[in-house]
């Protein structure tokens, strides 16, 4: 390793720190109660990345290892946000279909129709940023659906109650879970090279691709993330549209205390003297 390598390590080393800093600093400022939870996300991502660094140079070096690798993803993708729906009925279940469902078609379908070479590089690099993205839409989708039908408990009660079917009780639900889960990826495609520069369409133009190839594959990504989100947001609410119990409220953590005196002290009140 040059002294230049050295070098840039420790500057990127020094920099992540303040930014992590800052964050945690921000947060504990305005009393959210996060912790040191960036601090240890910083933390994991570098050990992961360093270590899929390593695997990567292996797969790339033997393709038959591609497999493998899209199904460690597909599983990773499936337990992390099966883990945020597990309060849901049937959550991780949701979780795993959606992301399967989402990001083996999406992926699937991109490669069919040759919009990237079928390469172990490009399917490693298209199939990573579609099932993480269907991993988000499957955690939005369950988490508005779980918001949306405790606030109309009533409605979804009253259905039930006349005797409809769980799925039609929560039609509108679900159909609204996955609105809103979508909204964000629909408004980052629209405002894209006017607000944002994606990270495929910025990482292609630092690999050496020109800027009309790098604006091609970039919009093949993101088409293909609207399909993958869109696939697993569906199958998601379906899931859990079915469910014949209403979500439990999850518990409302202890409100923290405004700064200030701990316990201030009752007024003195003058005794009452006889005479």
């Amino acid at each position: 390793m040059s002294p230049e390598d050295i070098a840039l390590l420790v500057r990127t080393a020094v920099g992540l720190a303040v930014l992590v800093a800052l964050t945690i600093g921000l947060q504990h400022w305005r009393r959210l109660p996060l912790g040191v939870r960036p601090l240890t996300a910083v933390l994991r991502a570098t050990l992961q990345l360093g270590v899929i660094a390593l695997v990567l140079r292996g797969v790339l070096t033997f393709p038959a290892l591609v497999v493998a690798f899209v199904a460690l993803m597909l599983t990773t993708a499936s337990l992390t946000s099966g883990a945020r729906l597990r309060e849901l009925w049937a959550g991780r279940r949701a979780a795993l279909a959606g992301v399967l469902a989402g990001g083996i078609a999406a992926t699937g379908l991109v490669l069919a129709l040759g919009l990237v070479p079928f390469d172990a590089r490009n399917i490693v690099a298209v199939g990573g940023i579609l099932i993480g993205n269907s991993m988000s839409a499957a955690t939005l989708s369950g988490r508005n659906f779980r918001t949306m039908a405790l606030a109309r408990a009533g409605e979804v009660e009253g259905w039930l109650a006349l005797g409809a079917p769980p799925r039609t009780a929560y039609a509108d639900i679900a159909r609204r879970a996955v609105h809103e889960a979508l909204l964000p990826t629909i408004d980052q495609t629209r405002s894209t090279g006017l607000v944002t520069l994606p990270g495929a369409f910025v990482g292609a133009l630092f690999g050496g691709a020109n800027p009309v190839e790098a604006a091609r594959f970039q919009l093949v990504v993101l088409a293909g993330i609207m399909l993958t989100q869109t696939i697993t947001g569906l199958t998601v609410a379906r899931i859990l549209s079915a469910s014949p119990v209403l979500p439990v409220a999850a518990a409302t953590p202890a409100a923290v205390p405004p700064p200030g005196p701990r316990s201030p002290r009752e007024p003195h009140r003058p005794r009452a003297h006889g005479g």
